[in-house]
C-alpha cells in the first residue's frame, strides 16, 4: 500500500511539474494521455479479464444489489446537483459521476490487499468487474453523454456519442460473448500487469489538470499531502464554490458505502472487501470522460484528487498500525 501511495504521490507531483516547467502546451499531452488510456489500453483489461470471469448465483445476487446502491446513489447526487446547488449541465454530470464510480481497480485491489489480506482479493476482483466496470461503461459514459457540452445535440446525437465514445463498453460485450478459450492465462495476466501501469499514467495526466486549472500558491495556502494539489485559505465567495466538490467527497466516501450496507444487510453478509471497494474514492476514469464528453474537467480533477489523498492516508495509517 506504501508503493501504491508513493507511485500516485509521484506521478501526480510529475505531472504538476511538467505543466509548471513547459506550460499550457501540456494540456494537450494529458488529453493524448487520456485519450489513449480510453481507446487503446483500457479495452484489452476489460475484455480478458471479462471472458476469464465465472459467474455464479451469489454473484448474480451480489451485483444486483449493489447496482440498487449504485442507482440509489446517482439520483441523490441529481437531485442535490439540481434542486439544491442549481449547477449546470457540465457540473451536475460531473458530480453525479464523481458519486457513482469508485476507484475499484487501480487503488481499490491493492487497498483490499494490504487491509486484508491476498485472500480478499479474489473478492475483490470479482466487485471490480461485476459493479465497478458495469457502472463506469454504462452510468459514467451515459452521464458524459447526457450532460456533456460536447456530446451532440439531442437524443440520437447523444446515443451515438455514448457508443462511439466507449470502446471498452464494446470490449466487455465482446468479452461476455467470447469464449474462454481466446483468454488464456497469459493474457489476462498480462492484462492485470496493464491495469497496474495505467495508474501512474492516468495520475500523471490528473496532476497536469490540476495545474493548468489551479492558480498559482500565494500566502495562506494549504498543500495537501499525496497530491500535490495546494488549495486556497477558503474565503465567503470560495465556500460556495467548494459545494459540489464537498457533495461529491460525502457521496462517494460516505453515503455510497452505507447504501450498499443498507440494501445488502436484509439479504447477504456483505464481504468486508466490497463495503472497503463501495468507499473508495472516484476513478481515474471519471476524467477520461469529462474530457471526452466535456463535462466540468476542474471538478472531476478535484474530486479525484482529494478522494484519493484521503482514501490514501486512511490505507498506510492501517496497514503500519497492522505492520
Amino acid at each position: 500500500m506504501i508503493a501504491i501511495a508513493a507511485v500516485i504521490a509521484a506521478a501526480t507531483a510529475a505531472g504538476i511539474g511538467v505543466h509548471r516547467r513547459f506550460g499550457d502546451g501540456t494540456t494537450a499531452l494529458s488529453e493524448r494521455i487520456l485519450a489513449a488510456m480510453l481507446y487503446v489500453l483500457f479495452p484489452p483489461v476489460v475484455f480478458f479479464n471479462l471472458v476469464d470471469l465465472e459467474f455464479t448465483a451469489d454473484i448474480g445476487l451480489g451485483l444486483g444489489l449493489a447496482w440498487v446502491a449504485v442507482i440509489t446513489v446517482g439520483l441523490i447526487a441529481h437531485l442535490i446537483a439540481t434542486r439544491v446547488l442549481h449547477l449546470d449541465r457540465p457540473q451536475t454530470g460531473t458530480l453525479i459521476n464523481a458519486a457513482l464510480h469508485p476507484n475499484t481497480g487501480y487503488l481499490g485491489i491493492p487497498v483490499v490487499a494490504a487491509t486484508l489480506g491476498t485472500d480478499a482479493i479474489d473478492q475483490a476482483v470479482v466487485y471490480d468487474i461485476l459493479v465497478g466496470t458495469p457502472t463506469l461503461l454504462i452510468g459514467v459514459f451515459a452521464m458524459g453523454a447526457a450532460f456533456g457540452t460536447e456530446a451532440g445535440e439531442g437524443l440520437r446525437e447523444r446515443a451515438r456519442a455514448f457508443v462511439t465514445r466507449n470502446p471498452p463498453l464494446l470490449a466487455a460485450i465482446a468479452g461476455l460473448l467470447a469464449p474462454q478459450a481466446l483468454a488464456p492465462d497469459v493474457l489476462v495476466d498480462a492484462s492485470r500487469v496493464l491495469l497496474f501501469a495505467l495508474l501512474p499514467l492516468g495520475f500523471l495526466a490528473l496532476g497536469i489538470t490540476l495545474a493548468s486549472e489551479s492558480p498559482r500558491p500565494r500566502r495562506g495556502d494549504v498543500t495537501i499531502p499525496s497530491s500535490g494539489i495546494r488549495a486556497r485559505s477558503p474565503d465567503r465567495g470560495d465556500r460556495r464554490s467548494t459545494a459540489p466538490l464537498a457533495t461529491a467527497l460525502t457521496l462517494r466516501l460516505i453515503v455510497a458505502p452505507l447504501l450498499l450496507l443498507a440494501v445488502t444487510a436484509p439479504f447477504i453478509n456483505l464481504p468486508t472487501a466490497y463495503l472497503i471497494l463501495a468507499a473508495m474514492p472516484t476513478g481515474l476514469n471519471g476524467l477520461i470522460v469529462a474530457h471526452a464528453y466535456g463535462l466540468d474537467v476542474p471538478l472531476a480533477g478535484k474530486a479525484i484528487a482529494y478522494g484519493t489523498t484521503i482514501v490514501v492516508m486512511v490505507a498506510v495509517a492501517l496497514t503500519l498500525v497492522n505492520g
